[in-house]
């Protein structure tokens, strides 16, 4: 019965939680029987069941409770069979969802080596645009975990990509994390890819994909500042903030920053 697999996988969870916190006397009961289950349903035929085998699934790796040699021979294989090109349509997009939102909690070296390579395969996927999609709105998040080098040698074409598709939706969502890309670059980058990349979709024929633009402007310039100098830092939820040391504070330096709402800039869009 679907119903009793999903409320099964809602308390997986708070066991998971027990045993670690038990671990003397349940050395090994989350690895051979708990997280065996949590794979075996995020192929499950009923999507409810699969969800809540996702949710529960990044819970667990968000309270480190998921062991490294379990992440890569066990969830990631199942993740990329489910994103393979003649996978079902709705466990694709299911996959690189769940791909996209656990790339921030494992380490650089597994999200490089097992899950880069599908992730840029899907950003060109030409049978789903729900698939480029979700790729372009978490593209800044997938550029976070691999770092600058992945990110300028595999990453940025295919943000060109993205940014010329010819879905509306597509350059929009490419538009409002193009501050976040724009982070993890160099400035040589920045400067002589970047912002012509900024300007077409600036100058976009769709309204919304030039407001999205518009409204990004103030976050993308801010990323040609010094971070050391300007204060200017990422915010796990992506967001860019500011933390002035006490120098910059007393030389009035970064004073005006201050006074800027960076992710707000509703009166350019106007």
């Amino acid at each position: 019965e679907p119903t009793v697999r999903t409320e099964l996988m809602e308390q997986i969870p708070p066991i998971a939680i027990f045993l670690q916190e038990s671990r003397p006397n349940f050395p090994t009961a989350f690895f051979e029987y708990l997280m065996p289950i949590v794979v075996r349903y995020l192929t499950d035929v009923n999507n409810q069941v699969r969800k809540a085998g996702q949710e529960a699934l990044l819970i667990l790796l968000e309270q480190d409770l998921v062991a490294q040699s379990d992440i890569e021979n066990k969830v990631c294989p199942i993740l990329l069979d489910l994103s393979a090109p003649d996978s079902d349509d709705e466990y694709k997009v299911e996959a690189v969802n769940i791909i996209c939102k656990m790339a921030s909690m494992l380490s650089r070296t597994t999200v490089e080596h097992m899950l880069l390579p599908r992730f840029c395969e899907l950003c060109s996927d030409g049978k789903l645009f729900q698939v480029r999609k979700i790729c372009a709105a978490n593209f800044g998040d997938i550029c976070n975990a691999v770092g600058q080098e992945a990110t300028e040698r595999l990453l940025i074409p295919k943000f060109f990509e993205l940014c010329s598709d010819s879905v509306w939706g597509m350059r929009k969502a490419c538009a409002e994390c193009f501050m976040a890309v724009s982070y993890t670059t160099s400035p040589e980058v920045r400067r002589s890819k970047l912002s012509p990349l900024f300007i077409s979709l600036i100058s976009d024929n769709c309204r919304w994909v030039r407001q999205a633009a518009f409204q990004s402007l103030g976050p993308f310039i801010s990323t040609f500042a010094n971070p050391s100098s300007a204060g200017l830092y990422i915010r796990e939820d992506g967001t860019l903030s500011i933390r002035p040391s006490a120098q910059d504070v007393n030389s009035n330096s970064c004073q005006p920053s201050n006074n800027v709402t960076l992710t707000s800039p509703s009166a350019n869009a106007t």
